[in-house]
């Protein structure tokens, strides 16, 4: 008989975030996140959080840096609209293999608001990483899955999406509308 996994949080947006976001220019997200040692009820309560802080926030993805903690966790749904569908929760990710043609996207980041500009990445990705329970996975991710997987791991990594933009003129343009400057991209291509 199948069972039924019990989701880990509600899919709303709560009155206030749990977690404080950092943003663009701080330097908590420059600096390369540590591996989890053990998942335990201290890091399932944190993914809790991170969850929480993520639908709070009108996020698809969210990484533990953005919060101001340098460990390797990321939270992702891509299904958020579907209350049946359960997020993703990966710790300690890493990318076993890039794959599949490259595509050009949008994206945004919760720690750059208001910002949205074209990324190029490949459209598919494997990952070996822990779940929630501390249990080892593979899993090959597509499409919208594969560029949130890619973009969060950037972030454990100390990149922003913005230092992977090729159009530098968007960017400039892109950031003089807010209070983002381009002197805090860190360009890697």
């Amino acid at each position: 008989m199948p069972t039924t996994q019990k989701p880990i949080v509600e899919k709303k947006k709560l009155e206030k975030s749990p977690l404080d976001l950092h943003f663009m220019g701080e330097r908590v997200l420059r600096q390369p996140a540590k591996r989890v040692a053990r998942v335990d009820d201290r890091i399932r309560k944190l993914i809790k959080e991170m969850l929480q802080t993520m639908y709070t926030s009108d996020g698809i993805g969210l990484a533990a840096p953005q919060i101001g903690i340098q460990k390797q966790i990321l939270v992702l749904d891509s299904d958020w609209e579907n209350p049946a569908t359960p997020p993703l929760v990966l710790i300690n990710p890493a990318i076993k293999k890039l794959d599949g043609p490259l595509t050009v996207a949008e994206e945004g980041c919760l720690s750059i608001p208001g910002v949205f500009l074209d990324v190029t990445r490949p459209s598919r990705v494997e990952v070996a990483y822990k779940d929630e329970n501390g249990r080892p996975q593979k899993r090959v991710f597509d499409e919208l899955p594969s560029r949130i997987i890619q973009h969060e791991i950037d972030h454990l990594n100390g990149v922003l999406f913005v230092d992977r933009v090729e159009n530098e003129l968007a960017l400039t343009e892109a950031l003089s509308k807010t209070e983002f400057s381009v002197r805090d991209v860190k360009a890697v291509r």
